[in-house]
């Protein structure tokens, strides 16, 4: 079973820059591929950024050049680090484990709330 834990979301001005965490359990985690999406009340939760176990980055055009994601495998967290942000970027951030090997398996964390005030 793999709970994960997000943290570092929060109230910041527009133009500034807040860093989630996303700490998972288990030790599936390095061979994991890990996500961070967001979703808006009564909208789909649409991807933002995500990372393969063996490090490869996409990201949402949205976000292309403003956010980078990163991981550490020693400490089984993943980041996101989220510079220039803008009141649109304001919605419930969750964190994804992807399992990649046999059973294939989502599992998402309980979201944080990051809030751009303009």
């Amino acid at each position: 079973q793999v709970q994960l834990v997000e943290s570092g979301g929060g109230l910041v001005q527009a133009g500034g820059s807040l860093r989630l965490s996303c700490a998972a359990s288990g030790s599936i985690f390095r061979i994991s591929a890990m996500g961070w999406y967001r979703q808006a009340p009564g909208k789909q939760r649409d991807l933002v950024a995500s990372i393969t176990a063996g490090g490869s980055t996409n990201y949402a055009d949205s976000v292309q050049g403003r956010f980078t994601i990163s991981r550490d495998n020693a400490k089984n967290t993943v980041y996101l680090q989220m510079n220039s942000l803008k009141p649109e970027d304001t919605d419930v951030y969750y964190c994804n484990l992807y399992r990649t090997v046999v059973p294939f398996h989502d599992y998402w964390g309980q979201g944080t709330q990051v809030t751009v005030s303009s």
